[in-house]
């Protein structure tokens, strides 16, 4: 017997939560097959199988597991499963065959939709019209697909003055939420400056050269990169916001290691673009498209979130106008995106309407005064207004001139 023990996922993580067995109990499996899925506080990763054989399993799903315990067994002993040859059919059983209708199809590849969800549609021949997704970007999860099979007949959650309760138990990662929002807004003396950002040269910038970007880059160009671009230079400009305290000493440093946070299926994370100073734009929307979509797959390794010297964060996928984000500690700063809603402005004298974003900079005033969290984001804002500064922070005349 092979003992399957919880591995260390990190210095300081001492326990998980068994998430999900995907082999199940008796079931043969091979070599470096993957058995189980674990939720650690930080990430969610899985166990492979150390050798062939029979899995034998003793901790349950849900269970909260310390490092080093053991969640089953291997029976490495046990004889491998003969396989079944294929049965010869006639012709005629094959034209039969070909004419039957075809049953519980699997659902097409462009229904977003959890493994666990996808194989319960497919099993139980759930209708998808009756599922209502609750997951992000539309995605099905598994407690959709079991509401529409526990209430045929009607869509989840219209059913008339319902006092219907359900107890679920936190998982890891969303109580290591929970402790850092309360432990930074506890711990940081917190304040939040507002300003707003014309973003017509933006939006006309990327519908001049969207085509053509994708077509050179293979990635779109979204809105990501001029952002993370200007915080880049406004942050080299202004080094207490990109620093942070360590007991009586003030940390800064001499690169920009950018925390996006980006909406998990269980919960929030922020992976990091590791010194996007250095890194063109094309580069930067390959890594927001690469960090996203290992958090949506729940794929991101510990080192891909640990560190991070500043925080974006863009509420304005979901229809935020307004917020005060709570900064990501031990950070002393978070930017704060907003949707972009046309409002009537002045220029020249002139009521227009343009495409504006509200932006807000929380940040710790024990190590960032007001002068530099405004400074900051005035020139933010100047540089998205102005996106030809953001070839290298500055006026390209006023260069050429040397003023």
């Amino acid at each position: 017997m092979i003992d399957i023990k919880v591995p260390t996922v990190g210095e300081s993580i001492s326990e998980v939560t068994l998430i999900k067995w995907v082999k199940k109990d008796g079931e043969w499996v091979e070599r470096d097959e993957v058995i189980a899925e674990l939720e650690s506080e930080k990430a969610t990763f899985e166990i492979n199988a150390e050798q062939a054989g029979v899995l034998k399993t003793t901790a349950q799903e849900g269970d909260t597991l310390l490092i080093g315990d053991i969640a089953g067994q291997i029976d490495d002993k046990a004889p491998a499963p003969e396989k079944k040859a294929e049965p010869k059919t006639t012709p005629k059983e094959t034209s039969k065959k070909a004419e039957a209708p075809k049953s519980s199809p699997a659902p097409s590849a462009d229904v977003k939709a959890t493994p666990v969800a996808a194989a319960i549609l497919a099993d139980k021949k759930v209708d998808l019209k009756s599922v209502t997704p609750s997951g992000t970007g539309g995605k099905i999860l598994k407690n959709d697909v079991l509401d529409a099979l526990s209430n045929p007949g009607r869509k989840p959650g219209t059913e008339a003055f319902s006092r219907d309760e359900r107890r679920e138990k936190m998982s890891q990662l969303r109580k290591t939420i929970s402790r850092r929002l309360v432990e930074a807004k506890n711990s940081t003396a917190m304040l939040t400056t507002f300003n707003e950002v014309d973003m017509s040269a933006i939006m006309e910038l990327r519908t001049k050269f969207k085509d053509k970007f994708k077509e050179v880059h293979g990635v779109n160009l979204g809105f990501m990169s001029f952002f993370t671009k200007a915080c880049c230079y406004a942050l080299q400009e202004w080094p207490a916001v990109n620093a942070y305290i360590d007991k009586d000493e003030v940390i800064y440093h001499e690169f920009c290691d950018i925390s996006i946070a980006v909406s998990a299926p269980k919960g929030l994370v922020v992976p990091i673009i590791r010194n996007a100073e250095s890194l063109s734009m094309a580069e930067i929307e390959k890594k927001v498209v690469d960090l996203a979509t290992k958090a949506r797959d729940n794929k991101l390794a510990l080192e891909e979130m640990q560190g991070g010297t500043f925080t974006i964060t863009n509420g304005g996928v979901f229809g935020s106008l307004m917020s005060t984000p709570i900064i990501n500690i031990p950070q002393s700063a978070i930017l704060g995106m907003h949707k972009i809603q046309e409002r009537p402005v002045v220029v020249n004298g002139q009521i227009v309407a343009r495409p504006m974003m509200y932006l807000a900079l929380s940040y710790d005033h024990r190590i960032i005064d007001g002068r530099e969290s405004v400074g900051f984001l005035v020139r933010v804002k100047e540089l998205l207004e102005n996106p030809e500064l953001l070839l290298f922070g500055k006026d390209p005349v006023k260069t050429l001139l040397e003023l």
